[in-house]
């Protein structure tokens, strides 16, 4: 748990440093340059996107701090004929999870449900114009808008190679979370503590720009701190699903691939919904109802990592050497 505790304190100290540093001035619009050369709610997303690879960062300085070399460093999966189906539901789960909460959301308030996508289609058209975008890509994002079922099923299509282009970015955090934290704290607790462990983790690790609004918005009653809460509620959840597909592929790379999915695609639901939903709600993933899907996968799986651990065949991947072990 040292080499753990390390990580954890450099991951957060250049996380934190740089939040505070660079994020909080771009979202508050203090940073003059940013204007000049690109909008301030790029520069400050391009900032926040930043942050993604700073746990992959404080694996590579904590291994170098504490002298443990780069042995184990969970990213070869086990055989494929093993681990490809699991690479398969880390892609292809969360799409279907995020699109059951957002269906579960609908029946539940169907008055929010717009089948045309009138509501997505006047802000995107809004957004467009207010960026100044050429009259003839309005005119063709117009033409598109008027075959709804088109528009959905290209959105599906992008979702579906989503985790290959978001997997740049996702593996800086799940290098460091799945990769690094999971295998040392599961070295001291068992499975369920782990991934509860390792979700507060990484939801406190959130907490800055969640404060800024990020997931949950601002000015709802509790801001920011109810906030920060259902983030590492949710992380935990998430955690759960990621951990899973991790220990069963052997590999960083399935997290990866499965954060990138659901990040492709957690939006996706929103589309059909005329007030934009609530984010504690839904239809999105992090409300209540909108993740009730993943909730229940989430239970599902550490149930069966629970039950594997107990009968010994948990196959948890080392990452890194012992504490006490150095690189000879």
């Amino acid at each position: 748990m040292k080499r753990a505790l390390v990580f954890i304190a450099i991951t957060f100290a250049i996380t934190y440093l740089y939040d505070f540093l660079v994020v909080y001035p771009l979202a508050a619009g203090t940073v003059p340059y940013a204007s000049e050369f690109v909008s301030p709610q790029l520069a400050y997303m391009v900032a926040v996107a930043l942050t993604m690879f700073f746990p992959a960062l404080g694996v590579v300085l904590t291994r170098l701090v504490t002298r443990e070399g780069f042995k184990n460093c969970v990213l070869k999966p086990r055989p494929w004929r093993t681990s490809l189906p699991w690479f398969a539901v880390a892609w292809f789960a969360p799409i279907l999870l995020v699109l059951a909460g957002g269906a579960l959301y609908y029946l539940l308030f169907p008055g929010d449900f717009d089948p045309m996508l009138s509501s997505f289609v006047d802000a995107q058209m809004a957004a467009a114009v207010a960026g100044g975008t050429d009259p003839s890509a309005l005119a063709e994002f117009q033409a598109a808008a008027a075959a709804p079922a088109l528009m959905v099923v290209s959105l599906l299509g992008a979702c579906a190679v989503a985790p290959a282009l978001n997997i740049f970015t996702t593996f800086g955090e799940e290098w460091g979370w799945r990769g690094y934290l999971l295998p040392k704290v599961a070295s001291r607790f068992s499975i369920v503590p782990t991934v509860v462990i390792t979700g507060v983790v990484w939801g406190l690790w959130h907490a800055p720009v969640v404060a800024l609004g990020h997931n949950y918005g601002t000015g709802y009653p509790g801001a920011p701190w109810g906030g920060i809460a259902a983030m590492c509620l949710w992380c935990v959840v998430l955690a759960a699903f990621l951990s899973f597909v991790t220990i069963r592929t052997g590999s960083t790379f399935a997290a990866a691939i499965g954060h990138g999915a659901l990040n492709g695609s957690v939006n996706l639901v929103t589309i059909c919904s005329i007030s934009g939903g609530n984010p504690f709600v839904g239809p999105l993933a992090t409300g209540i109802v909108g993740g009730l899907p993943l909730l229940a996968v989430a239970v599902a799986v550490l149930w069966s990592m629970h039950r594997r651990q107990k009968a010994g065949t948990l196959r948890m991947p080392e990452a890194g050497l012992p504490d006490g072990v150095r690189k000879g």
